[in-house]
């Protein structure tokens, strides 16, 4: 399993309302999307960092969300490049699903 996490450095800072509307409106993209089996928004307390940490099947199948095209949406949207850093998930602890996941790809 993959974990990557994405940040922006936000031109200016926004409040937990503008954030929430900003990945309200993003939020339907990432339903279905291959590979992808969790997102979660994450906001800065100072509202100056943005982004999303993403659990994801394998690289592959992350490397092929973050295109030229989905980081310019990004830009656009929060006026800044986004990063993208990819993190190795040997387990994963889901309190919901009472599990210990420790999956080879």
């Amino acid at each position: 399993m993959i974990t990557a996490v994405t940040t922006f450095k936000l031109p200016k800072p926004v409040t937990r309302e503008e954030a929430r509307s900003i990945f309200l409106s993003t939020a339907p993209l990432y339903r279905d999307v291959p590979g992808l089996f969790r997102k979660t928004y994450v906001l800065s307390e100072d509202g100056m960092t943005a982004g999303g940490i993403y659990f994801w099947n394998s690289r592959g199948e992350a490397e092929a969300l973050y295109t030229a095209a989905w980081r310019a949406r990004a830009r656009d949207k929060y006026g800044a490049d986004p990063t993208v850093t990819y993190f190795e998930s040997p387990v994963v602890v889901d309190n919901v699903a009472k599990e210990i996941n420790s999956r080879d790809e």
